[in-house]
């Protein structure tokens, strides 16, 4: 927060450093400007990294511990009151979250002193954030480029920078890019549907929005990355965005490539989309990045694949639960026919009884399709009534490389503690259960896991802080110790996040690609299908972390090789035995 509120501070050293590099034509202001951008953003996430693996409340005072974990429960506990209050009980609601914001505040304080009477926190080194120099040597390595914004008032800047060369760039001030971002990311999600809106209605605005939509992307990429085009010759990008940006998935945007005829004349310009001939990885800041490599390479990788949890139970008149008190078919029939139902009302925003969320029926095809790619008896899959909060918060996922949750995402502006995913809130019994995993629950997990896929929506959002970014569940599952994490930026479809993760794991999985690459394939092939074709079902997941890393799976192929090397020398060898036999016989 104190950072937030001195962040004209850093913006204005950071104009007057390239002011002073365009004036006296010193690249040294522009590289000191690019340590300024560093050191103005994503502190607090750079300090809780550093404390990932320090039990920082050992040695603390049971009493104060107590108290947290009792005003935890209180903040659980109201949050949970507000959600299942109706709109019109404006009162009620008012009282709530003032009350929710007394007890964040509270706990917030009770935190503080555990900080600063943990004798763990004391011992922690503070990280620092990187110069040029380390950037280009502790993040970059020779196939990525590092663009990094910085959003200003009158003037906005843009840093590329490979291991051998920082280049800079002028660009519009903040307002006029963040309306470029704002009106790209309207037009794009669109497609979400609306509750009480007509078929008429809907057509009518998806129709503008899909016409808006190639001018939009041209004006964002006219901006972000046409003054950059000539250095975009490296396979990945690692972007760094800020302010507004950080909702705009970079694998839409465009640049130009010429058409030519036989005399080397151009015929036509197109607009190619970055994921065409990039893998690209978002970033908080560069320091972060080197924190997470740092991270990485001290580390063993877990010994099994990769964990599922997917369709939960969130209604009590869910299907699920009336089956499982019936033998009768007809009876069972009548309650999938509801349910298909109810998922048909739910895909236009007319979810019409209980909790009012819906089933993600096709995140139950997601999940079978990811564990069949998976190595044999290395997967593990929770799915119904089984994918609820105790099986997330058991020690045993952090033996698993690849965490993956197909379900629901909550997002809370305005507190992101309370901001969660949400897993089966009905037990087998029919009984209501506690099922949101909160951002304060993930804190507190040990997940030293490969990667995190957050298959729900609006997942990779959060409380966007000035210089820190985006606090929510990405943060909090690096902290828990993800080296990377998949999350969407808005309300996903379900089918087509289904198909996207099908093709996402196969390229993990069985061609051995690392998390980024596989990505960029997958949404290359939904790319090519006409079905998918809109940027709303292709592009809505982005990738931050660390981008090196292989989930292993490449080694794994590599061991299925040679198995199958090994069996043809273990035919063949059999084949020479009977053949000595014969010989033998014979003679």
């Amino acid at each position: 927060s104190y950072f937030a509120s001195v962040r004209d501070a850093y913006e204005l050293q950071i104009d007057v450093l390239m002011q002073m590099s365009l004036q006296y034509s010193n690249r040294a202001f522009a590289e000191a400007a690019l340590e300024a951008s560093e050191r103005a953003r994503a502190r607090s996430l750079l300090e809780t990294l550093g404390e990932t693996h320090a039990n920082i409340r050992e040695g603390v005072d049971p009493q104060l511990l107590e108290r947290e974990r009792d005003l935890q429960r209180k903040l659980n506990s109201t949050a949970a009151q507000l959600r299942l209050l109706g709109q019109e009980a404006k009162d009620e609601r008012q009282e709530l979250r003032q009350k929710i914001n007394e007890l964040t505040r509270e706990r917030q304080e009770v935190e503080g002193q555990i900080r600063s009477t943990s004798p763990r926190y004391a011992a922690l080194t503070r990280p620092q954030p990187l110069s040029v120099y380390e950037i280009q040597h502790q993040v970059l390595d020779e196939n990525s480029l590092l663009l990094e914004y910085s959003l200003g008032d009158e003037r906005s800047y843009l840093w590329a920078v490979t291991r051998t060369e920082v280049s800079n760039y002028e660009l519009p001030g903040r307002a006029e890019i963040e309306s470029a971002a704002r009106n790209l990311y309207d037009s794009i999600t669109a497609s979400q549907p609306i509750a009480g809106e007509t078929f008429e209605q809907r057509q009518a605005r998806l129709g503008k929005a899909n016409a808006e939509l190639p001018s939009r992307i041209s004006a964002l990429s006219e901006m972000l990355i046409k003054p950059v085009a000539g250095k975009l010759n490296t396979q990945r990008l690692l972007i760094v965005p800020d302010g507004a940006l950080q909702y705009i998935p970079f694998q839409l945007l465009t640049k130009s490539q010429a058409d030519f005829d036989d005399s080397e004349t151009v015929i036509r310009t197109t607009q190619r989309p970055l994921v065409v001939d990039h893998v690209i990885v978002n970033e908080p800041s560069a320091s972060a990045l080197a924190l997470l490599r740092a991270e990485n390479n001290t580390r063993k990788s877990p010994p099994n694949s990769v964990a599922v949890l997917a369709d939960p139970v969130f209604d009590k008149d869910d299907p699920r639960v009336r089956l499982r008190g019936t033998s009768n078919p007809v009876a069972a029939a009548a309650a999938l026919s509801d349910g298909k139902m109810h998922r048909a009302l739910s895909d236009v925003g007319l979810a019409t009884s209980g909790t009012g969320i819906p089933r993600l029926q096709a995140s139950r095809v997601e999940a079978d399709a990811i564990t069949a790619v998976a190595p044999r008896r290395s997967s593990f899959k929770a799915v119904g009534f089984e994918a609820n909060r105790a099986t997330a918060m058991k020690a045993e996922l952090g033996e698993y490389r690849i965490i993956h949750f197909a379900t629901h995402g909550m997002l809370n502006d305005e507190h992101p503690e309370l901001s969660g995913i949400v897993l089966s809130l009905i037990d087998e019994k029919g009984e209501p259960q506690d099922g949101f995993l909160r951002l304060h629950d993930i804190y507190n997990l040990k997940l030293p896991v490969e990667l995190v896929v957050l298959s729900a929506c609006n997942t990779g959002l959060g409380k966007d802080v000035r210089g820190e970014g985006l606090i929510g569940l990405t943060r909090g599952f690096m902290y828990a110790g993800a080296s990377s994490v998949v999350a969407s930026l808005w309300k996903v479809d379900d089918d087509a996040t289904a198909e996207l993760m099908r093709h996402f794991y196969k390229f993990m999985l069985k061609d051995g690609l690392p998390p980024p690459a596989a990505l960029r394939k997958a949404q290359q092939q939904m790319l090519t299908q006409k079905r998918w074709q809109s940027p709303y079902y292709w592009s809505g997941f982005v990738i931050q972390g660390q981008y090196s890393q292989n989930t292993h799976s490449e080694s794994l192929h590599g061991h299925g090789l040679a198995l199958k090397s090994s069996l043809v020398l273990l035919i063949a060898a059999g084949l020479l035995l009977t053949l000595r036999q014969r010989l033998r016989l014979l003679l």
